[in-house]
């Protein structure tokens, strides 16, 4: 008799290589995840290129996710924050929150992101992680980037206030290093 991934998770959760849809009652601590890619992007065009590789090992039948998310709900999130940068995020941020966490801009630009963070009381810790297929995921991040690429967000940051075009990208460069770190295509 087969067990199938799910049925091996042990304490509730799966172990961190599963690549299957997860089953809605158990998650992967992202924090403990193995073999995911080390990134480090200086351009838009480096994280496009990216996604194009991992686009190709989609069609070869090779990519697969270490974490929570599909491939393509992976896409769909970072296209989504890049939507936020010019049409504004769909929660309140507290002002608290921004007190605290404006000393930090420059870490938020300039160094990677933590796995496993979460927005406090928004369901799923996070905007923008709707189930998507790979191709709608791909065509929502193509169509995001490239226009982050050409056209600076006028609006300010929900947190960090006014930033410039070169500030924004920074900030979509390592929200992408994260999110794409847990897709691999080998």
């Amino acid at each position: 008799m087969s067990t199938s991934k799910a049925d091996k998770a042990i304490g509730g959760k799966v172990p961190a290589t599963y690549d299957g849809p997860m089953p809605s009652t158990t998650e992967i601590d992202t924090r403990q995840v193995a073999r995911r890619r080390t990134l480090h992007f200086e351009s838009l065009n480096e994280v496009m290129a990216d996604v194009e590789k991992l686009a190709a090992a989609q069609e070869q039948g090779k990519l697969r996710c270490l974490g929570n998310w599909s491939p393509g709900q992976n896409l769909g999130h970072l296209a989504s924050w890049v939507d936020y940068s010019y049409d504004g995020v769909p929660f309140k941020v507290p002002f608290i929150a921004k007190i605290v966490m404006r000393p930090m801009k420059n870490r938020f630009l300039h160094k990677p992101m933590r796995p496993g963070s979460r927005i406090p009381k928004l369901p799923g810790g996070t905007a923008g992680i709707d189930p998507l297929s790979f191709e709608e995921g791909l065509t929502r991040f193509r169509k995001n980037f490239t226009r982050l690429k050409s056209e600076a967000p006028q609006r300010p940051h929900v947190v960090f206030g006014n930033l410039t075009h070169e500030e924004w990208i920074c900030q979509h460069l390592r929200h992408a290093e994260l999110h794409l770190s847990f897709m691999r295509g080998d």
